[in-house]
C-alpha cells in the first residue's frame, strides 16, 4: 500500500492490485486462491487495527472478485493474454480495469461498513479513493505486464491455460 485510502486496508495506490490481475491471467485458478490468501494477510491482518477473522475473511473477496472477473472474461472469450488485437484490449479494458475494479471497490467498502470498520457515510469516499486508485494502477501496469511478458510466460510450463490445468 502506497498512500492510506480513508480506511484500514484500503490504499489509494495500491500496486500489487496489477500484478495480482497478471498473475491470476497467467496462473488461473491458482493464482486467485494467492491474491485472496495475499489480501486476506496484508489488507487484512497486517492493515486492520484490530484484526477480526470473519470481516477479514468476507472484505478478502474484494481481491477474489477482482482477479476472478478478468479471469473467466479472457478464457470465455478466449482472448489473447499480449493483447494482439482490439478486441483483447476492449476485453481487458472492461474486465480488468473497470468492472473488475468497480465490484471490487463496492465489496470492500461495503464489508469495512458492515464490519463497522467504517461508518456508511464513509463508503462513497473509500470507494472512490479505492477504484480510483485501481483504475490508475491497473490501466498502467497490467497492458504493460501482459504485453512484454505473456508470450514468454504462455510457453514455461507454469502457464495455465485454463483455470486449473
Amino acid at each position: 500500500m502506497v498512500f492510506p485510502g480513508g480506511a484500514p486496508g484500503v490504499s489509494m495506490i495500491y500496486i500489487a492490485v496489477a500484478f495480482m490481475i497478471i498473475t491470476t491471467l497467467w496462473y488461473g485458478a491458482y493464482g486467485a486462491i494467492a491474491t485472496y490468501i495475499g489480501t486476506f494477510i496484508g489488507a487484512g491482518l497486517f492493515a486492520m487495527t484490530s484484526p477480526n477473522l470473519p470481516l477479514i475473511a468476507v472484505f478478502s473477496i474484494a481481491g477474489l472478485l477482482q482477479v476472478l472477473i478478468p479471469l473467466a472474461a479472457f478464457r470465455s472469450f478466449d482472448a489473447d493474454l499480449a493483447l494482439e488485437n482490439r478486441r483483447d484490449w476492449t476485453i481487458l479494458f472492461v474486465f480488468g480495469v473497470l468492472l473488475n475494479n468497480i465490484v471490487g471497490a463496492a465489496w470492500g467498502s461495503l464489508a469495512l461498513a458492515i464490519g463497522g470498520v467504517i461508518s456508511t457515510a464513509d463508503i462513497g469516499g473509500v470507494l472512490f479513493g479505492w477504484l480510483l486508485g485501481n483504475i490508475i494502477v491497473t490501466l498502467i501496469i497490467v497492458p504493460i505486464g501482459l504485453r512484454r511478458l505473456s508470450p514468454r510466460i504462455k510457453k514455461s510450463k507454469l502457464f495455465v491455460p485454463h483455470y486449473w490445468d
